[in-house]
């Protein structure tokens, strides 16, 4: 597997990969070159064996700042586009992955740092988190996906409010909104109990968390007549695979399932 990149990182030794932004200096802002190893990386790992991803940010300052303004600031119209196109693409990858992923937030997770957690299938946070899109701030709006996925965790009006002002949200706020699952009191417990989830999750099939969220991804784009077309058609695909035989078998015998 890919691991040779200079601004993140990715410990791919167990069932659930530690992936790390890792630019502490500018509390892991995302950059052009940042995007362009995630989209190398996420794309590898869409056929990789893992069963679970988290993701988060080197130091405890931030989980990511944003995007790099430096970078942006001279940008041209048509390099601005497709420095959105890019984060896109990005935070696309991260959600379609076959497996769990979960944005494990300390510090700030402002901007485009907020997009890529939105992007996670859930967020557990430290209680001195941050979110929040100030984009607005700079003259700017959300580009890599926020307007689209805030509004579908937190509702059209309340995405509005939190767009418009620009503000902060704190972690109680965030945890009370859907924003954040979990908020625990520092990095290291975040970690732990971040791994802990997965430990409870990866007990299960791998297969049928599989086309779960796939089944739920496609689902919410749709009518819910739709919907329900995708999913008979995924229970039907399910039956009488390897893992489909066995958590059957091992139910009907009582006893623990082995899923391989």
């Amino acid at each position: 597997m890919i691991n040779n990149f200079e601004t993140i990182h990715l410990d791919s030794s167990g069932e659930v990969g530690i992936l790390t932004i890792n630019r502490p200096a500018k509390l892991n802002a995302l950059n052009i070159q940042v995007h362009r190893e995630l989209k190398t990386l996420l794309t590898e790992l869409q056929h990789s064996s893992l069963k679970g991803l988290i993701l988060t940010g080197e130091g405890e300052k931030a989980f990511i700042a944003g995007a790099d303004i430096a970078e942006m600031k001279p940008m041209s119209t048509a390099e601005a586009a497709a420095f959105s196109e890019l984060g896109q693409q990005v935070t696309l990858l991260m959600e379609s992955l076959p497996f769990p992923t979960i944005a494990a937030v300390n510090g700030f997770a402002l901007g485009g740092g907020f997009e890529m957690a939105l992007a996670c299938d859930f967020i557990f946070a430290t209680e001195n988190a941050v979110f929040g899109l100030p984009e607005v701030k700079l003259g700017l709006i959300p580009g890599f996906g926020g307007t689209q996925r805030l509004t579908r965790v937190v509702g059209e009006r309340r995405a509005k409010e939190i767009m418009f002002s620009g503000r902060n949200i704190k972690a109680a706020e965030a945890k009370s909104l859907g924003i954040a699952l979990e908020l625990f009191a520092d990095k290291t417990q975040l970690m732990e109990e971040t791994k802990n989830w997965f430990k409870q999750a990866n007990a299960n099939s791998s297969y049928a968390i599989a086309r779960a969220k796939e089944t739920l991804r496609l689902g919410v784009e749709m009518t819910l007549e739709e919907g329900l077309k995708v999913e008979a058609k995924a229970f039907g695909d399910i039956f009488q695979t390897e893992q489909m035989i066995e958590g059957t078998q091992a139910f009907l015998e009582k006893r623990k399932a082995n899923f391989k």
